[in-house]
């Protein structure tokens, strides 16, 4: 990717393209560097690790897993958090969540503790948990909505027992090494650091107890970590151009390229047994043959143009045969989302990642209605239309103005066509000459017939 780099910025130099090459330079280090996020720069996950009791050999403690993540969310099947003890410590046992292995539990001759990992893993209990293996805000199958869509189901919570880990604030040992997936990579944890306990107050509203004990753990995200080729694309068109930008070729892979069996073609008659015998590799998406090989492709259409308003089309549509998308959304930044007048069967919500910037919407399904994009055939695909109101200071269909400047599907940045494709509007000026001496001609030629 560095050589790359370097001749994208031999080739924008030499013909003043500063602007592209801040650009890039931009692109690089936040996608290779850090987990920075331009549209939401104050997103994470925060674990919070609050004892509530001693035992005779170490604590009872609540976690509980924050997503303030503002359009990023986890979905079926769910995240798997893991960490390393700092000493010898057991969980004897949980509620609202349980670890994927016990380990070896054989030094223990009466009572076998739930799990005697060093590096335990815990997932989720599933919806239908019985009641008295439960906590509030668990057991959801390990699914976390967004805090911009859904801040009630963003958060997710469950107790553990452990042994082995000292009574005292001074002899409990943080763990280390934290680990979330999602259900993939992408999450980077820090270390666990020691705040002020956290407080609560009693449902009478009379009385505050605190935890004994807390520490947090922040989880950032990168895109680059979770995957290495892109997901999503954009495509582009509009009602003044004949022209249909697709996405760009290869974006998400070449058909000639990529492993066998990871393209499907629609009109195969083998179809249905392709995907079946491939549904248990739901992380591995089976996608249907197309130029772009993407998942997932967002196509922005500018559709029509009024005196004081101008509306456009956003169709979603899954290519991926083993993927459902419960719970999407659409993060799109266009300067005139400052005055969007109605928006038509989704969701909207401005986020305003800036102080004084409100060019940034997300956009998500209505529920029971487009909530839920089926996988890829003729149901894998939702739509909508947004109408805007026109400022008269900014608004133009000239150069490009009118189409997106940044999409997200997903929390996944999705790859833009390049400028110079986009649809541009006709060459006016030649035709408005041509018009004006046609007509000056016919009227010329209406004069002497006249005085003839």
């Amino acid at each position: 990717m560095k050589s790359a780099l370097l001749s994208a910025i031999g080739s924008v130099v030499p013909h003043g393209g500063l602007p592209v090459l801040l650009l890039l330079l931009l692109t690089y280090f936040t996608s290779t560097s850090t987990a920075y996020d331009a549209l939401d720069p104050t997103g994470n996950i925060t674990l919070k690790w609050d004892v509530i009791s001693w035992t005779p050999d170490g604590y009872v403690a609540v976690v509980t897993m924050f997503n303030f993540q503002q359009y990023r969310h986890i979905q079926d099947p769910g995240w798997s958090l893991g960490w390393t003890w700092a000493k010898k410590e057991v969980i004897w046992n949980m509620m609202g969540a349980q670890t994927t292995e016990q380990g070896d539990c054989s030094k223990f001759k009466a009572g076998i503790p739930h799990c005697c990992k060093k590096d335990p893993t815990v997932v989720d209990l599933l919806p239908g948990t019985p009641y008295n293996q439960q906590i509030a805000n668990c057991c959801k199958g390990g699914v976390l909505n967004s805090w911009a869509q859904d801040p009630n189901n963003a958060v997710s919570s469950f107790q553990i027992s452990v042994g082995s880990a000292g009574t005292t604030n001074k002899t409990v040992k943080l763990p280390k090494n934290f680990t979330l997936k999602a259900p993939g990579p992408g999450y980077t944890c820090g270390p666990a650091k020691i705040v002020r306990p956290t407080q609560y107050i009693t449902s009478d509203k009379r009385r505050t107890t605190q935890a004994l004990m807390t520490w947090n753990v922040t989880c950032s995200y990168s895109q680059f970590l979770a995957q290495k080729t892109p997901s999503c694309c954009v495509s582009l068109s509009s009602f003044y151009n004949d022209t249909i930008v697709n996405c760009p070729t290869c974006t998400c892979g070449c058909q000639n390229k990529t492993a066998h069996g990871s393209c499907v073609n629609p009109d195969s008659p083998h179809l249905s047994s392709v995907v079946s015998e491939s549904g248990k590799a739901i992380n591995t998406p089976l996608v249907q043959c197309t130029s772009h090989m993407c998942p997932i492709r967002i196509h922005w259409h500018v559709k029509l143009n009024y005196k004081e308003y101008w509306r456009i089309k956003i169709t979603i549509t899954n290519f991926n045969y083993r993927m459902n998308y419960s719970q999407w959304n659409l993060v799109v930044q266009h300067p005139n989302f400052d005055n969007i007048t109605e928006n038509f069967s989704f969701n909207y919500k401005s986020l305003s990642p800036y102080e004084g910037l409100n060019d940034t919407a997300m956009l998500w399904g209505v529920k029971f209605y487009n909530d839920f994009l089926s996988s890829a055939g003729p149901l894998g695909n939702v739509q909508s239309e947004i109408l805007f109101r026109k400022d008269k200071s900014t608004f133009t269909f000239d150069k490009g103005w009118a189409f997106p400047r940044r999409i997200y599907f997903n929390g996944e940045n999705c790859v833009m066509p390049p400028p110079d494709a986009y649809p541009w509007l006709p060459n006016a000026s030649s035709k408005l000459v041509l018009s004006l001496l046609t007509t000056v001609i016919a009227t010329l030629a209406s004069m002497f017939i006249l005085l003839n």
